[in-house]
């Protein structure tokens, strides 16, 4: 005969066993579907290069240039039953040494990111609860007299029919493009870039294509035309310039 530790050591020895077999299968479910049908564009509308501090707690001024871009994105391929959120950034990459812009290493900055939550399935905890434990009637009309007739915003709707779409015109870049030499202005060759990155609930994180991680997804990462950034402006320049342009109309 055995114990009744024994016996709980099986059964939880089992229960494992299954719980790690599904876990798998559901990891690898996610193969079944295809993302080929990603597609991403990204397009520059502004730069300007400050000096100053970047940030609150920088210690010293430094020159950082500040971005404006449009961006079109259709990530809808990325969402399945396994998705939890997707992670979607733009970075920027540019030559790391500005006096050799062919053969010099590339640095990569994130300039903007956001969160796109997978939209709530019908066989989730909450819609679970919501269809089977319902509230009463009473306790319906009592919330609602509280909460009034405010209806849910129709954005938020349309956000979880539609997960993924992106439709970005003239959006400011969340962070600023630094270099550790505290120089950016006059660099050339500078990209923006589309990646994201899927968190499934079950299994590894995928990638998008070009990140230099694994696994990768498929789909169309978009790269934007090479372009340099502009000359550093300079308060004092700007004030003499305008103060010869007083000069020269007092004149006439």
């Amino acid at each position: 005969m055995h114990s009744t530790l024994n016996r709980a050591q099986a059964v939880f020895g089992f229960f494992t066993t299954v719980a790690l077999f599904v876990a798998g299968l559901a990891a690898l479910s996610v193969l079944l579907f295809p993302t080929d049908g990603v597609t991403s564009q990204v397009k520059l509308r502004d730069v300007k290069v400050t000096k100053g501090r970047p940030h609150y707690y920088s210690t010293r001024k430094e020159e950082y240039a500040q971005l404006r871009f449009d961006l079109d994105a259709d990530l809808t391929p990325l969402f399945n039953w396994n998705t939890k959120q997707l992670f979607v950034y733009v970075y920027a990459s540019y030559p790391s040494d500005p006096t050799n812009t062919s053969s010099s290493a590339v640095s990569h900055a994130v300039v903007w990111d956001t969160i796109i939550s997978a939209p709530q399935s019908a066989y989730s905890f909450d819609a679970l609860k919501e269809r089977f434990f319902a509230p009463s009637p009473k306790s319906k009309t009592k919330s609602k007299s509280k909460a009034g007739s405010r209806k849910p915003p129709a954005t938020k709707a349309k956000a979880h029919a539609e997960p993924g779409i992106l439709r970005l015109r003239d959006q400011k870049a969340k962070y600023q493009i630094g270099d550790v030499s505290g120089r950016m202005a006059e660099r050339q060759n500078v990209t923006l870039a589309v990646g994201w990155n899927v968190q499934p609930w079950v299994g590894a994180l995928w990638w998008s294509p070009g990140s230099g991680s694994v696994p990768r997804t498929q789909g169309g990462v978009g790269v934007s035309d090479a372009f340099g950034l502009p000359a550093l402006r300079r308060a004092g320049g700007a004030a003499a310039a305008a103060q010869q342009g007083q000069g020269k109309k007092t004149a006439v």
